[in-house]
């Protein structure tokens, strides 16, 4: 996973610096409103939804209309390329156009990264409660993040720590709530993830990008607010995190993106926020050496008592002889 910032020249431009050929890129512009545009190599470079918007998938020639060796490239679009304008683009390998899954009831096609436990799954959905998805991990998933493409239904996510009851909306603030038409009430296994009847996680025409997590790589879970304005929670993930997105699932409140590469890099962090087309924010947090620390008492991070949701992504995969994590110096 890398974080890749550049400006936009309101024509045609190959962002390279990715480092590989990203298979999943999520943009937002930074310096003025706009939408996140998520575009993944297995729907096609040209296809495009939106995190913060319900709308269906439609196709945008003048986006993101390639994925290169070293990065992609982006057309005349305001939302991926206005003159001037500074962009955020976060960007995820998985293993190209994907191949056919049988694991599950529900044929897939999935591209998966076994290394990074990373896998973009496209289905079809049957509207049947208990039908079952393979994602490709080969490994349990700790979040699934589930949108169908043909409809306005609501963005779903699944969460290893809110258990197979509960879901929250990636489109909205909205906390957790307990939503059995979600995924069962049935928790994913190492190859197949388990749907309800609900269109929005098995519709006709779905997308499901999912995430295992790899020791010295990737962490996922949840801590508790204890209200400092300074010293609140430190979280401890073994890796020193390039990308972390917060969500409190007690209350609403937005979804916080902050990265090590953004303007605003320790202490006061300028988070985007995944819910919203809203400009850059800020609040105290530290990415550190082998976690990061919430500085702030604000409810998206810090509220005493209240439980957030964490996926966090390091800057340099760091594993020790017998899985153990190393620690950044």
């Amino acid at each position: 996973m890398n974080t890749k910032l550049y400006t936009g020249n309101g024509s045609t431009q190959s962002i390279t610096g990715v480092g590989f050929q990203p298979d999943w890129t999520w943009i937002k512009p930074r310096s003025t409103a706009g939408n996140h545009r998520i575009t993944d190599a297995v729907r096609g470079a040209t296809k495009q939804i939106y995190t913060d918007l319900t709308n269906a998938e439609n196709t945008n020639t003048n986006g993101l209309t390639a994925f290169g060796t070293d990065g992609f490239t982006v057309g005349s679009d305001g939302g991926y390329n206005g003159n001037g304008v500074t962009f955020a683009s976060w960007n995820w390998k998985a293993n190209g156009a994907g191949s056919s899954n049988t694991d599950g009831s529900i044929t897939s096609t999935v591209s998966a990264n076994t290394t990074s436990g990373f896998s973009i799954v496209k289905y079809t959905g049957n509207e049947t409660s208990g039908a079952t998805v393979g994602h490709g991990l080969s490994t349990t998933p700790k979040m699934i993040i589930i949108k169908n493409r043909n409809s306005t239904d609501d963005w779903v996510v699944y969460h290893e720590s809110l258990g197979n009851t509960q879901s929250i909306r990636l489109n909205l603030t909205n906390a957790a709530a307990t939503t059995p038409a979600s995924f069962n009430n049935t928790s994913p296994t190492s190859s197949v993830f388990t749907l309800g009847d609900w269109t929005a996680v098995n519709g006709s025409s779905m997308i499901a990008y999912c995430f295992a997590e790899k020791t010295g790589y990737s962490k996922f879970g949840s801590y508790v607010g204890n209200g400092s304005a300074d010293n609140n929670a430190f979280i401890y993930t073994g890796f020193k995190p390039a990308w972390v997105m917060i969500k409190n699932t007690s209350v609403a409140d937005w979804w916080g993106i902050i990265d090590n590469k953004r303007v605003g890099y320790n202490p006061t962090n300028n988070p985007l926020f995944a819910n919203t087309s809203a400009t850059e924010g800020n609040f105290n947090n530290d990415l550190l050496s082998n976690g990061f620390k919430i500085r702030s008492n604000t409810g998206g991070v810090g509220t005493s008592g209240n439980t957030y949701i964490y996926i966090a992504f390091a800057e340099a995969p760091l594993v020790g002889n017998n899985n153990v994590p190393c620690t950044a110096r």
